[in-house]
């Protein structure tokens, strides 16, 4: 007996669709992008995102996890969709969307380990002049905004910070995001005011009187206050 189920097959052309994944990291006083060096045509030697097509039975998410940790061997991070780039021209293999994502890392916490096609996988600062595949230049710039707007609103930039920190090492990461000079006695203030810092100074060896004290982000009452209408601002 014949199916009676209805099979819909369209015309319409059918575009391929891939991820790009722009990585930030903060090292050195410096706010870095992870980059993966492309060892297969297209941009042969270029520097890109890690990336690729999404396959028949996955979802934009699960390919970015996945691409991820084949190139770049990083997992379990902070990850964001960003913005979907569809210029008509911005792969040469034909008629290609992107859909991007930004992630936030702790440099120092993965090895990198370079993947299938990929010649190698570097940290560079945001303001080197790289050549970039495809049209990742414009990617990068999206998401450099997105974070400096973030930021402001939402408690991410713990996510580049090291589990304990200091405060003027939290007030130097703001300032680097946003690229303006912040002042340190408001922002001190502001900061300590939420009540989502763990004071660890007692526990410091050899502790100076007037030495920094060691903090780390109290996540589970960051949970407690936004559901009770706490807002985060800096």
């Amino acid at each position: 007996m014949a199916s009676s189920a209805k099979k819909y097959v369209y015309e319409y052309p059918r575009p391929a669709v891939t991820v790009d994944c722009v990585i930030f990291g903060f090292d050195k006083n410096q706010l870095k992008v992870l980059l993966t060096k492309r060892a297969i045509e297209p941009f042969l030697g270029k520097w890109a995102f890690p990336g690729g097509f999404i396959q028949e039975e996955e979802t934009a998410d699960n390919c970015a996890l996945r691409k991820l940790q084949e190139e770049a061997g990083l997992k379990d991070i902070f990850l964001e969709q960003l913005y979907t780039f569809s210029d008509l021209a911005r792969d040469p293999r034909g008629r290609v969307i992107s859909i991007a994502y930004y992630a936030l890392v702790k440099p120092e916490t993965y090895i990198l380990e370079a993947g299938a096609d990929i010649e190698a996988v570097k940290w560079f600062a945001i303001d080197e002049n790289k050549d970039l595949a495809f049209d990742h230049k414009q990617i990068l710039n999206t998401a450099i905004e997105r974070l400096k707007g973030k930021i402001r609103y939402q408690p991410i930039g713990f996510e580049l910070l090291p589990e304990q920190f200091t405060l003027p090492d939290l007030h130097n990461l703001y300032e680097t995001v946003l690229q303006r000079s912040i002042d340190r006695g408001n922002f001190r203030k502001k900061i300590l005011s939420m009540g989502l810092l763990i004071d660890h100074s007692d526990k410091q060896k050899d502790r100076r009187a007037r030495a920094a004290k060691i903090y780390s982000f109290d996540r589970l009452k960051y949970k407690e206050l936004t559901e009770s209408g706490f807002y985060f601002e800096v």
